[in-house]
C-alpha cells in the first residue's frame, strides 16, 4: 500500500536548505560536534513539528472529514461528452487545501482533472469535469483520491473519499433524435431518407375522407358517397402488426474500427446505431421489433422477443447496450436455425454483418433457410479504408499495387455478394455512415410494396 503522507514542497525546500547549511558549516571548518548538535536539534524540532501537524490534522479530519458527492446522470451515450457535477462538502470548522482526482473508468476519456481547490469551513465547493465514454456497457467510478494539505503545510495526506458508483453507457441516440426532429419538420431528405406520398398507399384501411384530385376512383366508397351527397374515398395505410427481426453479428468481423474514435465506434457500434434507428421507425409504424445476436460465446448471446409500442425501444437497448463483438467465428447457419425455432410468424429478418467473399459458402445456405419462411434483408458494412485505397493518387509503385489489389478485392466481394441475392433478394452493401438511412429506406420500400 502506498504511504499516505507525501512531503510538501515547503518541507523539501526546508530540508534541502538545512542540508546545504550543514555542508557550508563543515566547509568553513565549524567544529563537527557543534554542527552535529545543531543538526540533531533541527531534526528533533522538525520531527516534533511534523508530528504535531499530522496529529492535529488527523484529529480535525476524524471530527469532520470532507464528503465527496457526484451528481450522476441516469445514463451516458457512447461518444457524447457529458459534464459531471460533483461537490466537496466541508462540515467542520477548518479550511482544507486539496488536490482532487476522481478515479473514472479506464474506458472513459476525461478533461478537467486533477483539480486544486480550497474548501472553506462549513461550506460546499462545486467542481466540474467532462467525460466522454469510449465503450458501451457498464462503467465504474472508484472513490476519489484527495491530497489534503496538513494544518501547518508540512505534508500532503492521501485520502480516499466517496463511494464506488456505476453508470450504463448506451449507444448514441443522436440518430433517433435527429430522425424524430426531421420527421416532424418533414425534412427527412436531409439525412438521406426518401419520402413517399402516403395517400391511398398500403393495404390496411385507415379512414374515409373527401375525394381529392388524384385519388383512385376504385377507392370510392359509394355507400358513404350516397349518404353524404359528395364523393367519399377509402384511404389506406401500410400494413401494421407485422414483425421486424434483427440478426446481429457479434463475431470478429464486426470488431473493425478503421481508426474509430469514441464518437463513431466500431462497425458493431455503427450497426447497433442503425438497428436502433430502424427499430424506432418500425415501432412508430405499429410493427413489432425483436433481436437476436450470433457469432459469440453461448453465455453472451442476447435475445429480445418481438414487442410493439415505442416503449419497447428502451427495453431493446437495455438488452443489447453492453453487447460486444468477440474474436470468434460467426456461424450463420446455426444462427438461422435458432431464429427459425423462435420466430414462427413471417417477419422481415434484417441480418447485420460484415460480409467477405469467403463467407459466401456459409452464408448462402443460411439465407436459403431463412427465406423459406421470412423476407430477408442482408445488410453488410463495407470498410471505408477500401474506398480510400482505391481513391489514392498513383504516385509510387507501391500505391499502384495497393489500388489494383483494392479493386480486385472489391470486385470479388461484390460478385460474391450479388450471388447471395437469389430470387427477390434484398441487399445493402454500404459504408457504416450510410447504413441507418439505407435501412430505413429499404424498410419503407418493403412496407409500401406489401412484400410482407
Amino acid at each position: 500500500m502506498r504511504f499516505p503522507l507525501i512531503p510538501s514542497r515547503g518541507t523539501l525546500w526546508t530540508v534541502a536548505a538545512a542540508a546545504v547549511a550543514t555542508v557550508v558549516a563543515l566547509v568553513v571548518q565549524v567544529p563537527q560536534a557543534t554542527v552535529g548538535r545543531y543538526t540533531l536539534g533541527s531534526v528533533i524540532v522538525g520531527m516534533l513539528w511534523a508530528l504535531i501537524d499530522i496529529g492535529r490534522t488527523m484529529v480535525a479530519w476524524r471530527r469532520a472529514p470532507l464528503v465527496w458527492k457526484r451528481r450522476m446522470p441516469a445514463a451516458l451515450a457512447l461518444g457524447v461528452s457529458r459534464n459531471l457535477a460533483c461537490a466537496l462538502v466541508n462540515e467542520g470548522p477548518n479550511d482544507w487545501h486539496v488536490e482532487m482526482f476522481d478515479h473514472v473508468d479506464p474506458t472513459v476519456d476525461f478533461e478537467g482533472l486533477p483539480i486544486k481547490v480550497l474548501v472553506p469551513a462549513e461550506a460546499r465547493m462545486e467542481v466540474h469535469y467532462s467525460i466522454v465514454p469510449r465503450q458501451r456497457g457498464l462503467v465504474r467510478f472508484q472513490p476519489a483520491e484527495l491530497r489534503v494539505r496538513t494544518m501547518y503545510g508540512t505534508f500532503q495526506w492521501v485520502r480516499r473519499v466517496g463511494e464506488e458508483e456505476s453508470l450504463r453507457v448506451y449507444p448514441n441516440f443522436a440518430a433517433v433524435a435527429r430522425y424524430a426532429w426531421l420527421a416532424s419538420d418533414r425534412r427527412l431528405a436531409d439525412i438521406g431518407i426518401k419520402s413517399y406520398a402516403q395517400r391511398g398507399a398500403g393495404t390496411d384501411f385507415k379512414q374515409l375522407a373527401d375525394y381529392q384530385v388524384g385519388d383512385s376512383i376504385r377507392h370510392i366508397d359509394w355507400k358513404a358517397t350516397l349518404k353524404h351527397s359528395r364523393p367519399i374515398v377509402r384511404q389506406f395505410q401500410d400494413e401494421r402488426d407485422q414483425c421486424v427481426m434483427f440478426l446481429l453479428d457479434c463475431g470478429r468481423r464486426m470488431r473493425a474500427d478503421e481508426g474509430a474514435t469514441a464518437r463513431t465506434g466500431s462497425h458493431f457500434d455503427e450497426a447497433l446505431n442503425a438497428m436502433m434507428l430502424l427499430a424506432y421507425v418500425a415501432l412508430k409504424e405499429g410493427d413489432a421489433v425483436g433481436a437476436m445476436t450470433f457469432g459469440t460465446d453461448a453465455a453472451d448471446l442476447r435475445r429480445f422477443a418481438p414487442r410493439k409500442w415505442s416503449a419497447s425501444l428502451n427495453s431493446l437497448m437495455a438488452t443489447l447496450y453492453d453487447a460486444q463483438p468477440k474474436a470468434t467465428h460467426s456461424d450463420y447457419l446455426l444462427a438461422a436455425r435458432d431464429l427459425m425455432k423462435v420466430q414462427r410468424k413471417r417477419a422481415l429478418v434484417v441480418v447485420l454483418t460484415n460480409f467477405r467473399d469467403e463467407d459466401a459458402s456459409e452464408l448462402e445456405p443460411a439465407l436459403r433457410l431463412l427465406r423459406s419462411r421470412h423476407l430477408v434483408l442482408l445488410a453488410s458494412l463495407r470498410e471505408r479504408v477500401l474506398r480510400e485505397m482505391v481513391e489514392q493518387p498513383l504516385v509510387t509503385h507501391q500505391q499502384v499495387i495497393e489500388v489494383a489489389g483494392a479493386h480486385l478485392f472489391a470486385q470479388s466481394r461484390r460478385d460474391a455478394f450479388q450471388r447471395l441475392a437469389g430470387r427477390d433478394g434484398l441487399l445493402i452493401d454500404v459504408e457504416p455512415a450510410q447504413l441507418p438511412a439505407e435501412l430505413v429506406n429499404r424498410y419503407r420500400a418493403v412496407k409500401r410494396a406489401g412484400l410482407l
